[in-house]
């Protein structure tokens, strides 16, 4: 237990109750970090969710074409975490994070010349891509800098809902501003941007971690290399950590992604014409407010679930939300987004744990990983989603499109459960067991 979190013999805690103790108990930087959580989103949500009926309707770019930019754009978000992660073992967290929230302010900035020009546009969408890369693993390893193991479902929860908190907020204070006055909207998303940008060059830059071969005594600054032997098997651990990818978890993050980047990229085209823009905006606010208040309370058991139990449930769960979205009334849209929440709970927050554990590598490492796992899913869902969203617009029934979307959450999961078992045995064997605890 903690200083300072001694429980009185008359108290009893709820497990609640408990995990606020713990959030009243974080660090400053923790807290700044938590901040920048919810302030990212809210600016960056009052635009993306959009991104699609802006290309399409205001600048005239047509489906497939706005396909492949989201596609292309995700990509770059997502598995450019890989780069982001070797930037900050190069340079530090801190300053990762500093370089990254500048090119995103950037991103925001040149959409200002780009709502009247589609090359600006795409460019300015790259940009912000660009940016989150570089941000989000720096972002999660510094959260998780130096932490107790059992704190870090909390910690992640938490910065999930933080993040959630912003996309509740984002597209519903926006949506009556996106098309009518846009001009002014990316305004007050760059200098929200700059203000966050300006909070995190205030952060301490961390210090390194403790590595094993480090004495109590010493930081292992002054050591000097090792020889002959020693070096080899020094060089020979470092190959096997580089080695050492999680493959169950990575190849389900892709999945997860993909089919999820429907949901992402494509509600707002069926929705809005079908209810309003405001009606979009409070669909994704009650949507993000479950987030919210859900994950963390679901964090500790989801931890402890079974690994695929999780799978099943988390992907059962998308499964009857895209199939609700197909009736397309404006309470099944409601519905089916709920659904689909449940199932980003528990397979987002799980496959991060899974892949935690299950690899030696530092926590930047691992988390730039799943975002190229992430990133690979989007492109895929990216390119796919534009064609065969125009196709089933094409005949007449959208709804369709989201009946072909939860057909592929129920089949694709074991068909790549069975592949993985043939081709990797010894990756899936544990996986109807609870993660073990990280070893880095």
């Amino acid at each position: 237990m903690a200083r300072g979190d001694i429980i009185p013999p008359h108290v009893t805690r709820t497990p609640s109750t408990a995990r606020l103790a713990q959030l009243a108990h974080l660090t400053g930087p923790q807290y700044v970090l938590l901040a920048g959580s919810f302030l990212i989103p809210l600016g960056s949500f009052a635009v993306l969710p959009f991104m699609s009926v802006l290309l399409h309707q205001r600048l005239g770019i047509g489906l497939g074409t706005v396909g492949v930019v989201l596609a292309v754009a995700s990509f770059v978000q997502f598995s450019g975490g890989v780069v982001g992660a070797a930037v900050a073992e190069r340079i530090g967290l801190q300053r990762t994070m500093l370089l990254a929230l500048v090119i995103r302010t950037a991103g925001f900035a040149g959409f200002l010349p780009g709502l009247g020009h589609p090359a600006a546009a795409v460019t300015a969408l790259f940009l912000v891509s660009c940016g989150a890369a570089l941000y989000l693993p720096a972002n999660k390893a510094y959260l998780l800098h130096r932490v107790e193991e059992e704190q870090r479902p909390l910690l992640l929860s938490a910065s999930s809902s933080a993040l959630n908190a912003g996309i509740a907020l984002g597209p519903l204070a926006a949506a009556p501003f996106v098309l009518s006055a846009s001009m002014g909207l990316f305004t007050a998303v760059t200098v929200l941007f700059a203000a966050v940008t300006a909070g995190h060059a205030l952060l301490p830059v961390e210090h390194p971690e403790r590595g094993p071969e480090e004495t109590e005594d010493g930081d292992g600054a002054d050591r000097p290399p090792p020889h002959g032997e020693g070096r080899d098997q020094a060089r020979d651990s470092r190959d096997s950590a580089r080695a050492g990818l999680p493959v169950l978890p990575f190849a389900i993050t892709v999945l997860s992604v993909y089919v999820f980047m429907f949901f992402q990229h494509y509600l707002a085209v069926y929705a809005v014409p079908r209810t309003s823009t405001v009606f979009y905006g409070l669909v994704l606010a009650v949507y993000a407010a479950l987030l919210v208040v859900a994950q963390p309370l679901l964090s500790d058991w989801i931890a402890r679930l079974p690994y695929t139990r999780a799978l099943l449930l988390g992907f059962a769960a998308l499964a009857l939300g895209m199939g609700t979205l197909a009736v397309g009334s404006p309470t099944t849209i409601l519905a089916g987004a709920l659904l689909i929440c449940l199932g980003e709970i528990v397979l987002f927050l799980k496959n991060d744990l899974e892949a935690l554990a299950r690899s030696p590598r530092p926590p930047a490492v691992v988390f730039g990983r799943q975002r190229l796992a992430a990133g690979i899913g989007a492109f895929v869902s990216g390119i796919a989603g534009g064609e065969g969203y125009a196709l089933a617009e094409r005949t007449g029934h959208p709804g369709l499109f989201w009946t072909a979307v939860a057909v592929q959450c129920a089949l694709l999961p074991p068909l790549l459960l069975r592949f993985l078992r043939r081709r990797h045995p010894c990756t899936t064997a544990n996986s109807d067991h609870p993660a073990a605890a990280p070893t880095h």
